[in-house]
Parts: C-alpha cells; structure tokens; sequence
C-alpha cells in the first residue's frame, strides 16, 4: 500500500481582509470577502444580504461554487463595531475582524 504525499501550501496572511475565528478550539481561517446569507424555510439558499443579523450565516470568501467557511446561523450578535463583530451561531461563537 502507498501513501498519498501531501504538501503544505504556505498562504501569505497579509493578502486577506477579514478573519474569522471560532472561540471554542481557534480555528482560524482569512479571506479577502465576506457574505450575509440568508435561507429560505426549505433550508436552501436565498440571498446575499450587505450586514449581519440574527438568522444569516457568515460565509467567507463568496464565490459561484466553493467558499472558504460557512458558518450556520446567527443566533445572537454579541459585539459590533465598524471592523468587528461576535456573533453566536447555533453551535459556535466567533469572532470576524477586518483589517
């Protein structure tokens, strides 16, 4: 049996705009855009909304078929300033900064 090779791509944090990190283990991940999701009854997707409130998703890095991270729904927004925001979702809390 042969193993597969893995390599590890360094990424250059400063090209990135906002970052997002989940409070419970750090997970910490960048990307240059941000989107408000919001969703329809069904669970699908609806529309890309421009500020955060209960009941959007923050994913990072919006793009026609891929993202970075999606979180699932705001629960609670906790802080909110022009560059910041807390937010609980309905199993994290986060915290997103833009640079």
């Amino acid at each position: 049996m042969s193993k597969i090779k893995q390599y590890k791509i360094p990424v250059d944090i400063q090209e990135y705009d906002w970052k997002l990190v989940r409070e419970r283990d750090g997970l910490t991940k960048y990307g240059s855009n941000i989107a408000w999701i919001e969703w329809k009854e069904n669970g699908i997707f609806g529309s890309v909304q421009s500020k955060p409130k209960i009941g959007l998703s923050c994913m990072l890095d919006p793009h026609p078929f891929s993202f970075t991270w999606l979180t699932t729904s705001i629960t609670e927004i906790i802080e909110q300033k022009e560059d910041y925001i807390k937010f609980k979702t309905e199993n994290s809390t986060y915290e997103l900064l833009h640079k």
